[in-house]
This record gives structure tokens, C-alpha cells and sequence, in this order.
């Protein structure tokens, strides 16, 4: 396939960012460029063995791994494992991984593959804070007009948040990172809580990917055992958010999404508000619009793409 669109995906796994991984290398609309790891639901080390392992269990053991920032930009590390378990990927055993990493710092890679790629050729995929972005774009900001677009898993709205009440986990993490992004004139789209809480993980779409009866199947439909109990409990709903895939695909299936295009800012120095998207959906400033704000989504169809795509995984 030649119009494969080339991304990079910038992850911190946890479960759902997993099966975020899993929709896109089953994708072959899709050129994994590689994939960069960043401390955020769980520490550094863990998040790229967590990588490693999705690749494996995919039979992917060729993605190009690479390590990235393993605090925030300016403040300490603030982790999840009380939704994720101590791994952040509790629910599916798997070994611990045995393909190498790559040498070349995420951020690094990042910068080089954008310039070195045709222009506005490389998208984005942001599942986790934006750490390794803000890093990149403050290293090198020329990389900035060169991004075809940033399609990033963050923020609410609507629905608050769900670490404060006003802040989303990725960009509470580092809004600072976020702040500098959301900044940069990158096109954007968002997926926030607004929109993934409308995906829930119910217990017959959990069936549909265990009766797939595949090692990636049945390890997909333990992770979301799991992971969806935190949020059932929380919100008292059927099923729990499932966040991240929602990046992979909307670039797969962008008609299976509703948004608009407004002004997003991240704050970043109130104590009562800090990692807050202050979103502008009712255009009540003349502020100039940075990002496409998702707030529906077919989730019917979501979960039918993904079920259907790790089918490829024998």
C-alpha cells in the first residue's frame, strides 16, 4: 500500500494505550515509524517493557522502540497505578519482553525522523502526557511547521477531569509539556474525556475480542476486565472509558467522529486548576482556534474497527 500514513506513537502503557498500540499495527493504513515511551501511568522502565510486550505478543518484534523523558518538564512525576495495577498492565500475563531498544533518545528520534521525512508528512499519535513533544518542540522548534498533524488522547470539557476536577491525567501530568503543543501551530485533534467516556467497554464487547480466541484476543479482553472495574465503580456506568484507542481510530475512521474546531489552553499555574483544557467551544473569544475537539463518537462501529483489526493477530 503506498499512501500508508506514516506516525509515530508516543505512549505511556497502560491498558488502554495497548490496545492502541494493537489497532495500529494491525492497520495497514497505517506505517508505525516507531513508537516512544514516557513516564505517565506508570514509571519510565515500565512503560517502554510494557511497549515491548504489546509488540511481542503482536508478533511486531521489528517496531522501533525508544526511550523517552522520564519525569515532566518542570515537576514531579505523578503516576496511575491505582487504575492501571502496580505494572500498568495488570489483567493479561505476559513475559517480560526480550527485543532490544533503540539507542536513540525519543526525543531525538522524533526530531530527526520529522526532519528528515517529506514535509507535513508525519503525524503524531499522543496517548499518554506530552512530555516527549514539548521536549522536541522546545529542542528543536523548527520541527513544528513540518508535523502534519498531532491527534492526542487528553483534556475535557464537558465531562471535568478525571485526576482533579478540573484536569484530565495526560495533560495534568505535564501541562507544561501540553501547553507548549497546544501552542506550537500544529493542527490538532482532540479526544477527550468528553468523547471516550461515550466508548465503554461493555461486557459484550469485551466477549466479542475474548471469543476471538487469540493469544492478542484473549489479552486484550483480560486488560479491559481489568481496567474498566476502576472506572465502573467511579462513575457508576456499565463498562469502563476505553481512552486511547480513540487516536488510532479516528485516523482510521475519521466519520465515526463529531467535533469542532476551537481555541484550547492548557493551565498551568493555578493550584485549583492546573492541567485544566480551557476549552472554548462556545466561541465566546476571539481567540484563534488550535485544535479539533471530538465530543461524539459511533462507538458501536469503534469497537466493531478494533474487534475486526486485531482479528489479523493469529
Amino acid at each position: 500500500m503506498t499512501n500508508r500514513r506514516d506516525i509515530i506513537i508516543d505512549t505511556d502503557p497502560g491498558q488502554d494505550d495497548a490496545i492502541a498500540i494493537l489497532l495500529a499495527l494491525a492497520s495497514s493504513e497505517l506505517n508505525v515509524l516507531g513508537i516512544c515511551a514516557v513516564a505517565g501511568n506508570v514509571p519510565l522502565p515500565l512503560t517502554h517493557s510494557n511497549i515491548r510486550k504489546v509488540c511481542e505478543l503482536a508478533q511486531k518484534q521489528h517496531t522501533k522502540v525508544y526511550v523517552g523523558c522520564e519525569k515532566p518538564m518542570k515537576r514531579n512525576l505523578f503516576t496511575a497505578e491505582y487504575v492501571h495495577g502496580e505494572t500498568g498492565l495488570n489483567g493479561a500475563q505476559l513475559p517480560e519482553p526480550t527485543m532490544a531498544l533503540q539507542d536513540q533518545h525519543a526525543v531525538d528520534f522524533i526530531i530527526e525522523t520529522v526532519l528528515a521525512q517529506p514535509d507535513q508528512s508525519v503525524t503524531l499519535c499522543t496517548l499518554g502526557p506530552l512530555t516527549n513533544i514539548g521536549q522536541a518542540l522546545t529542542k528543536a522548534p523548527q520541527i513544528a511547521p513540518r508535523i502534519k498533524q498531532i491527534v492526542m488522547m487528553g483534556g475535557g470539557l464537558f465531562e471535568g477531569g478525571n485526576v482533579t476536577p478540573a484536569a484530565e491525567f495526560n495533560v495534568y501530568v505535564d501541562p507544561d509539556a501540553a501547553s507548549i503543543t497546544f501552542n506550537a501551530g500544529i493542527p490538532m485533534v482532540v479526544m477527550p474525556l468528553d468523547v471516550t467516556h461515550k466508548a465503554l467497554t461493555t461486557s459484550a464487547r469485551i466477549e466479542a475480542l475474548r471469543s476471538l480466541g487469540t493469544k492478542v484476543g484473549v489479552a486484550a479482553a483480560e486488560w479491559l476486565d481489568f481496567f474498566e472495574r476502576f472506572d465502573e465503580e467511579k462513575y457508576g456506568i456499565e463498562g469502563g472509558p476505553l481512552h486511547d484507542p480513540n487516536v488510532i481510530a479516528y485516523l482510521l475512521k475519521p466519520e465515526l467522529y463529531k467535533g469542532r474546531h476551537i481555541n484550547v489552553e492548557i493551565e498551568t499555574d493555578s493550584p485549583l486548576t492546573v492541567g485544566m483544557t480551557v476549552a472554548d467551544y462556545w466561541h465566546v473569544t476571539d481567540k484563534p482556534k488550535n485544535a479539533v475537539w471530538i465530543t461524539d463518537v459511533n462507538a458501536d462501529s469503534f469497537f466493531e474497527l478494533i474487534t475486526e483489526r486485531l482479528a489479523v493477530f493469529k
